[in-house]
């Protein structure tokens, strides 16, 4: 599954093998328990790409950032890039993952958020898993079973295949997200929500009020509000907040930074303000949940 893998500090971090087929291919699938080199191990690690677990066998639980995940069959699973993983395994775990790079749909669409329009992916507020009934898991493994057919006998036209079933597969589950998390499933919500979500993924450390973000969206803080609980249920501060203490809470749990430094990195002014803002989101301090791992 993984084609390699780098360091960041003690985590490690996999990335895609585009050329393991003879020639670019940003898609791929297979049995986790039969892919080299699949990390199972509970040492905390991430990916540079997209993936999609759908476990059929086995259980445990799985970690996703400070998401703990109960493995089981019909157990769905959302791992966006630079999410940090662990796996702690009870019995032998099966099932397929499905796993690509943003471009392999983005370029296609020509739209560079096109992955954020599912509510599963970038997800730092509700779940990032989906228990499928068996009759919704049994539709994705045939989507799945098709994609792994397709791969195993390339042709010219088959990224546009590839592409089609991974479209289907995405657009079901995000239905199925929707309906589980009480979530807006339209994935054609105005675009601004959008643009949101992805500027604050790249600004959240530097960017912690509504305006800044008002700045580069030219909306009114109206607009940003009804979207924002359109689609999540919370303002655009509240998202703001999720995301900052989601991205603290993972500091905490992998590294070894002391809270002043991990503050500062976040650029908040001093480290009381940052205890103070940990404590309101939480109910803890940021030394009290590190000592919870």
């Amino acid at each position: 599954m993984k084609a390699g893998e780098s360091s960041k500090g003690k985590m490690k971090t996999y990335h895609f093998l585009p050329n393991k087929y003879g020639r670019e291919l940003l898609l791929d699938i297979g049995r986790i328990e039969k892919l080299p080199n699949f990390n199972f191990g509970a040492e905390p690690h991430q990916l540079s790409f997209y993936d999609i677990l759908f476990i059929d066998k086995g259980n445990g639980y799985f970690m996703l950032d400070d998401n703990k995940i109960d493995l089981k069959p019909g157990t769905i699973i959302f791992t966006s890039p630079g999410h940090t993983r662990e796996w702690h395994i009870k019995k032998p775990i099966g099932g397929y993952a499905v796993f690509f790079e943003k471009d392999f749909l983005n370029l296609f669409f020509i739209d560079e958020l096109f992955l954020y329009r599912f509510g599963y992916f970038h997800q730092y507020r509700q779940p990032t898993s989906l228990l499928a009934t068996p009759s919704e898991f049994s539709t994705y493994l045939s989507i799945n079973s098709q994609i792994e057919a397709e791969i195993k006998d390339l042709q010219s036209d088959s990224a546009h295949l590839l592409r089609a079933l991974l479209y289907q597969l995405l657009v079901l589950l995000n239905r199925s997200y929707a309906k589980q998390n009480g979530l807006h499933s339209d994935t054609h919500i105005h675009p601004v929500f959008f643009r949101f979500r992805s500027l604050l993924e790249k600004n959240y450390s530097t960017h912690h009020r509504v305006v800044d973000y008002l700045r580069l969206l030219r909306i009114s803080p109206a607009q940003l509000n009804k979207f924002c609980r359109q689609y999540m249920g919370i303002t655009a501060q509240e998202m703001i907040h999720h995301k900052q203490v989601s991205e603290a809470k993972r500091l905490l749990r992998i590294t070894t930074d002391a809270v002043s430094e991990i503050a500062y990195r976040l650029n908040f002014s001093d480290p009381s303000n940052f205890n103070r803002f940990f404590r309101s989101i939480t109910g803890v301090s940021p030394q009290q949940y590190r000592q919870q791992f």
